[in-house]
């Protein structure tokens, strides 16, 4: 009897040892890649708040053109999911801003074969037709059709229409678009209340306007504004920016999950349980896998197939080192065979308040790791960094 106690009492003061080294893991871990999550919080309402006086300045100034309207910003990427893989003086706060078409225009989308490296994504344009305007329920009595009246009288009485300024043939024009919002950022700058507090650099960038805020203390605040065109009803857009490798024509616009994934960043923040760990662990292992070559986006689409997989109740704080040990070896897996499933392609877990195209439950599931499929070199490669790692 005394023997079993013994070896009882021996197993718990092991039990324990383990319990507190595991718990100065996380102690160690969480300091050594803190990110506060309320300062991000904080400097995202900062940037939305400007953006959102921004584009009220924009409706007031355009209001008699026939520019894109500018709908209400969303905040996307890391840094508005309330992670980020940067360092915090880094980080880049992007914002969606939709484009709808102006009175007397219509969007038409339409399939365009682009090469878009090794992320799957759909290429597309966005065709802008003349729709008559003096006829229908509630004619517009200030605007001349520009189906159904001169050429001599538009040019005359009217400002040009959206097809002879920011188009390029029948398309939309990104390159254009940008060029134009920078602009009117730079005239517009003095008319709102953040004049005041920072100071403003429009800074190079061909299809977004980038803006580096600066406070008198020297602290620095980096936003990307991204025009993006709405598919359907759905949280699926057309985006201006392409990835940094790509030069697509400046016509081509490409399929972007951003505002899904944004959306089902925050379906998971409700329903977890409080101190939940999961975007920490993304941090963590976008810190640890920094110079392996994998994609940031692998890995956010690894923790979110993940999220969907393991219970929410099992993302509570302690159990960090689990989940990374999860993430990196489901990464391992994926890497093994060549697979890795895009999260939002023919899906069954997907939250139902997450709206998809009526296609994407239909389509052949993408394989983000396609590339190392047809590269066995670059797979070996992969797995041996992971390895060491």
């Amino acid at each position: 009897v005394h023997e079993v106690d013994n070896r009882r009492d021996s197993e718990s003061e092991e039990s324990e040892e383990e319990n507190s080294s595991e718990r100065n893991m996380i102690w160690i871990f969480s300091r050594r890649f803190q990110l506060s999550v309320p300062k991000l919080a904080s400097r995202r309402r900062v940037v939305q708040e400007l953006l959102s006086d921004l584009l009220r300045v924009s409706h007031n100034i355009f209001s008699d053109s026939f520019f894109p309207v500018l709908e209400p910003v969303i905040g996307v990427g890391s840094a508005c999911e309330g992670w980020s893989p940067h360092k915090e003086e880094d980080i880049v706060y992007c914002m969606f801003v939709p484009l709808k078409p102006p009175r007397g225009h219509a969007f038409h989308l339409e399939p365009d074969c682009v090469e878009t490296g090794e992320m799957p994504q759909t290429s597309m344009r966005v065709r802008v037709e003349l729709v008559c305007t003096c006829t229908g329920e509630q004619p517009d009595q200030n605007m001349l059709c520009f189906l159904h009246h001169s050429e001599q009288e538009l040019k005359r009485n009217q400002v040009a229409s959206l097809l002879h300024t920011l188009c390029t043939g029948p398309y939309l024009d990104g390159e254009k678009i940008a060029l134009w919002f920078q602009t009117f950022v730079v005239s517009a700058w003095s008319m709102v209340p953040q004049s005041r507090r920072y100071s403003m650099k429009v800074l190079p960038s061909c299809r977004s306007c980038k803006m580096k805020l600066m406070k008198a203390s020297g602290r620095s605040l980096f936003v990307e504004t991204v025009f993006s065109v709405q598919q359907g009803d759905s949280d699926i857009f057309l985006s201006s920016q392409p990835p940094e490798a790509q030069v697509p024509p400046s016509t081509t616009w490409l399929e972007s999950y951003a505002v899904a994934e944004a959306k089902f960043f925050r379906h998971v923040a409700m329903q977890a349980p409080p101190r939940s760990c999961h975007l920490k662990c993304l941090r963590l292992c976008a810190r640890i896998l920094e110079g392996s070559g994998l994609s940031i986006y692998a890995l956010k689409t690894t923790v979110m197939h993940l999220l969907t997989l393991i219970p929410l109740s099992e993302w509570q704080h302690k159990y960090l080192l689990m989940r990374v040990d999860d993430t990196m070896r489901y990464l391992r897996c994926c890497l093994e065979e060549k697979r890795l499933k895009h999260f939002f392609f023919d899906n069954e877990d997907m939250p139902q308040e997450i709206s998809l195209p009526p296609a994407f439950q239909r389509a052949q599931p993408l394989n983000l790791f396609q590339h190392l499929a047809q590269d066995p070199a670059a797979q070996t490669e992969a797995l041996k960094k992971l390895d060491d790692l």
